[in-house]
């Protein structure tokens, strides 16, 4: 019985591997195997990665509004909770965008979520 030649497609997965590894340090980027191990775990670290700039980028946002909201004398979840009351339906990400490069809307929010409080 003759032996079986793996061929072309073993060469093939190996350098799409290791074309993904390129820029990693060591043998992580020229030794299958370890590229292989590395390269599910940056896989890992990716995915999780995916959630917590979700995470971090309302953090940064609730900072924001909860800054312009000081500067207007009231706090975050008071204007929040008061916009709710008055039927704005802003998400975050535009509260503090609105805080940082338009601070006299803001204002109008402010005293729009005052009257409604």
């Amino acid at each position: 019985m003759p032996r079986v030649k793996r061929g072309p497609s073993p060469r093939r997965r190996h350098k799409r591997v290791l074309k993904q590894t390129k820029g990693f340090w060591g043998g992580r980027k020229n030794r299958y195997r370890q590229a292989i191990r590395v390269l599910w775990k940056s896989w890992t670290y990716a995915y999780i990665g995916r959630k917590l700039r979700k995470r971090d980028f309302r953090r940064l946002w609730i900072t924001r509004i909860n800054a312009a909201c000081r500067e207007n004398g009231t706090t975050y979840s008071r204007l929040m909770g008061s916009l709710t009351k008055a039927g704005v339906e802003l998400d975050r990400k535009v509260l503090a965008d609105m805080a940082v490069n338009d601070p006299a809307s803001f204002k109008s929010l402010t005293d729009l979520a005052a009257k409604a409080a």
